[in-house]
């Protein structure tokens, strides 16, 4: 039997909420969980409906940082957190992913001798360039457990020359999307277009559908690239559902003036649990987003990843996701042609029982 941990959280977007309320769940049966929120990303789906809904507890602490660059969010997330650590003096702080507010939950942490876990420690992309794979890396130089989500993960910390506190527990945002696709199946009537918010108009149902989201700086620093994107979404052989992300509302807002896309159902941000069911029951997925790809797999999805790497090699054996290039005929190509070997699915991600293996983990260290 492990001692009571004290536990600080530090989350800073909508999905890093998702992943820490399944630890969470786990976690409070027997510890106590203090939670930030960084406010790194404003996201106006967060309202009291997202906590309700997904069973979510809300912050104790919320830094309101807001955007800025690099070093100003950090600097930011950083001064704040060290107050908060030290006021609240816990034995562990725990981080998800590689947000800047991952990176500076970890610092603000190991500065002051704190022990740093990181849950989805060991994803490398490989490309430098990203602020993510920078996070990433630098947090699992500094943490005390680096829990993993897949045996991939763990061989990149080894060729890293990290061994130690090493443990691959499976994936905690399979744990999320088992227990809200249960969730969802007590009530299966209450997701429909209906709840939808149309960007432009309201959303007419359909029978059948593809699920697109595109958010990248790498895919939207350019008005050509989402022209290209969208140009293909315009020829699929049924309309896409493209919930639009604030970085990108501007540029497909000026776009639509220009030309009108009828085979794109353009939609406000959805809520985690709409597109759960959404992803669900789509044709394939088209996107950037590393979360989607792999909710797509556990989900059963085909997915078209619109990126030059992704995090989730997994995903890419037996073609359940296949990488394209921003350009028109090649998104066609890769939605149009791959075949998806359905025979050759194993359970990378786990059996969802992720977050119990971390506290038993954390447990026996005690």
């Amino acid at each position: 039997m492990g001692k009571h941990w004290k536990i600080v959280t530090v989350v800073g977007a909508r999905p890093q909420f998702i992943k820490a309320a399944a630890v969470s769940r786990v976690l409070r049966q027997k510890h106590e969980e203090i939670l930030i929120h960084t406010g790194q990303h404003y996201d106006g789906n967060m309202s009291d409906i997202f906590f309700e809904e997904l069973h979510i507890p809300r912050p104790d602490y919320n830094l309101g940082v807001g955007s800025g660059s690099h070093a100003r969010q950090t600097a930011a997330m950083m001064v704040g957190i060290e107050e908060i650590l030290l006021k609240e003096k816990p034995d562990y702080l725990m981080v998800y992913g590689d947000t800047n507010s991952t990176l500076a939950g970890a610092v603000a942490a190991s500065k002051i001798l704190i022990p740093v876990i990181h849950v989805e420690a060991g994803l490398r992309s490989f490309n430098m360039a990203m602020p993510e794979e920078q996070n990433r890396i630098l947090t699992d130089r500094i943490s005390r457990f680096l829990f993993c989500p897949t045996e991939t993960a763990v061989n990149h910390l080894k060729d890293e020359g990290i061994t130690r506190g090493v443990y691959n527990v499976g994936d905690v945002m399979c744990d999320a999307v088992l227990y809200y696709s249960r969730e969802m199946e007590k009530n299966p009537s209450a997701f429909y277009f209906g709840r939808l918010q149309g960007l432009f108009h309201p959303i007419e149902p359909v029978g059948r559908w593809y699920l697109a989201t595109i958010h990248r700086a790498e895919n939207t620093d350019s008005l050509e690239k989402i022209r290209s994107v969208l140009g293909a979404f315009e020829q699929l052989d049924a309309p896409v559902l493209f919930p639009v992300h604030p970085r990108t509302k501007g540029m497909v807002r000026e776009l639509c003036a220009a030309h009108d896309y009828g085979n794109i159902l353009f939609t406000e941000p959805m809520g985690y649990l709409d597109m759960l069911y959404f992803t669900r029951n789509a044709v394939k997925a088209i996107t950037d987003s590393g979360g989607l790809q792999k909710e797509a797999y556990i989900l059963d999805t085909p997915c078209v990843t619109v990126r030059d790497q992704t995090e989730w090699v997994e995903t890419l054996n037996g073609g359940h996701n296949v990488l394209a290039r921003p350009q028109t005929q090649d998104i066609l190509d890769k939605v149009r042609h791959t075949v998806i070997d359905r025979s050759n699915r194993p359970p990378y991600y786990g059996a969802g029982r992720a977050a119990e293996q971390i506290l038993e983990i954390l447990d026996s260290a005690g």
